[in-house]
């Protein structure tokens, strides 16, 4: 068409070749799609002028597609772990003998009923306090044997629960996940506040100690930020949902893309930015909300904590722990076992475990003199 055009025409007479070009037109289509061609036209006379422009900004639209592409296809598949991943199991009900006691029914902050379960020292003798226990994702209340037997041996009061959705607790429209919600916030809660009601019905200080594995542990933190009462705190295999999946993000990456560019060399607020879009999709998904630990101890009045992990932990690492340990004042302990995966130190190391823990408690809820010597980590 432009060889056509600069034959019959002389110069760049624009209003001259506009006529012609729709005099040829009229001539083949007549006049119906006229407006259409003459804005083609021009179209192409831009283009044509300014090509440089349009190849880079094709190239950038081409960039920004693929690169949303890449972000939306990482984002399911870290929202699909995020949700459906199970941690591994720390151990199984027929690996320790049960502890029984008075089974009861309280409420969580929500109204969801839970069962419970009341432990007393065998053979009586003085009352040394109350210790919550908060067990692991997809176990029950009877885990508590494995742990606090110690505990019970030495004096002090035991209550252990099942978190909804878990053993005989209500929720059977609840898929719980690994991370710790707000729902289970409100487990905890209504445990202490049970607890706490009836210390008070009874006479006693309302002040109670607390002991939590994996998930437990994290919800336990949380619960201690709000609730004063709580005096002393033992962790098991603790992390903050935040943290723990940016770090299992970095770790992931590079197994479901094949370009280093996607993976390697982000700054930390590009891994925010992930996060962020995960809980996005996530926690409406879920219907619920997943508090960060870490920015609850942050906050939190300082109180007593002694932090446990397995080294050899390749779920939750040691560095998570680490974090937790690091943000909060002292007094604080953290005993990191060797030969322990997740939620095993009890089972690589139990009369540490058992000695480490009834001292603090001793401690810090029982107000015992007990020598510092017995909690360090080369005790």
């Amino acid at each position: 068409m432009e060889k056509l055009l600069d034959s019959r025409l002389r110069g760049n007479d624009k209003e001259k070749k506009q006529k012609f070009v729709s005099f040829v037109f009229r001539c083949f289509f007549g006049d119906r799609r006229l407006p259409q061609f003459v804005i083609i036209l021009a179209w192409t006379d831009w283009i044509s002028q300014h090509w440089a422009a349009v190849a880079i900004a094709a190239t950038c639209l081409a960039l920004l597609i693929s690169a949303v592409w890449l972000l939306t296809y990482y984002v399911r598949i870290c929202l699909n772990i995020f949700i459906d991943t199970p941690p591994p199991l720390s151990m199984n009900p027929v690996d320790f003998q049960r502890l029984e006691g008075e089974i009861v029914r309280f409420r969580s902050f929500d109204g969801t009923s839970l069962r419970g379960m009341h432990l007393s020292p065998p053979g009586g003798g003085e009352y040394k306090g109350t210790i919550v226990f908060s067990h692991e994702y997809g176990s029950d209340m009877y885990s508590c044997a494995r742990y606090t037997r110690p505990l019970l041996e030495a004096g002090y009061n035991v209550f252990t629960f099942d978190f909804r959705a878990h053993g005989e607790s209500s929720g059977a429209d609840y898929k719980p996940v690994q991370w710790p919600s707000d729902k289970e916030l409100g487990d905890v809660l209504g445990a202490c506040a049970y607890v706490q009601s009836s210390l008070s019905a009874e006479g006693r200080s309302s002040d109670i100690g607390l002991f939590g594995i994996s998930r437990g542990a994290g919800a336990g933190l949380l619960a201690a930020a709000s609730d004063p009462s709580i005096k002393a705190i033992v962790c098991d295999g603790a992390f903050s949902t935040e943290t723990t999946l940016i770090a299992l993000m970095k770790r992931w990456a590079h197994i479901f893309a094949s370009i280093k560019l996607v993976y390697r060399n982000h700054p930390d607020t590009f891994w925010r930015f992930l996060l962020w879009l995960i809980m996005r999709f996530a926690q409406p998904k879920l219907k619920r909300r997943f508090p960060s630990v870490h920015k609850a101890l942050r906050d939190m009045q300082p109180r007593p904590i002694f932090f446990i992990h397995g080294r050899r932990d390749s779920y939750i690492r040691v560095e998570q722990t680490q974090i937790l340990h690091d943000t909060v004042p002292q007094p604080k302990y953290l005993w990191v076992v060797d030969k322990a995966k997740h939620n095993q130190a009890v089972i690589c190391e139990p009369d540490a475990y058992a000695k480490r823990t009834v001292a603090f408690f001793d401690k810090y809820l029982a107000g015992l003199d007990v020598p510092e010597k017995s909690l360090e980590s080369n005790a």
